[in-house]
């Protein structure tokens, strides 16, 4: 007796789209644990790489440009120091400072998230783009 099943039976869905979901919840949960600085800090890294998401972007490059990189956290730099009376922390007092210490943390923390933001949005492009060729 050949019984035939039906045709979602035979081919069942992977389940890629829930792992995707978990990793995306795990991640908004760990980024909901980031100090203040960086939770002030991170609208700017991810506005400054909405702004580079683009089709040919030098972001989705293979081998990124170190330059252009720092550029980038130059930006981001600047754009926090011009609204920097957005933060009324004490901690965020020395990003105006012109020592060698005064902005040197902020900048080593923009190019972290920077770089980190810019891993989880490749990889996001590479499985999309996996899925669909």
């Amino acid at each position: 007796m050949d019984q035939k099943l039906p045709y979602y039976m035979a081919y069942p869905m992977t389940l890629d789209y829930d792992d995707e979901r978990i990793e995306r919840m795990d991640f908004e949960y760990l980024k909901s644990m980031y100090p203040e600085i960086a939770k002030n800090v991170l609208p700017y890294v991810e506005e400054e790489c909405d702004r580079m998401a683009y089709e040919s972007s030098m972001i989705y490059d293979q081998y990124p440009d170190k330059l252009q990189l720092r550029m980038m956290c130059g930006r981001i730099c600047e754009n926090i120091k011009r609204n920097k009376k957005l933060f009324r922390s004490e901690s965020m007092a020395g990003i105006s400072s012109d020592t060698d210490h005064g902005g040197r943390w902020l900048r080593d923390l923009v190019e972290v998230m920077l770089y980190q933001e810019l891993y989880r949005r490749r990889s996001g492009r590479r499985r999309m783009r996996r899925k669909f060729y």
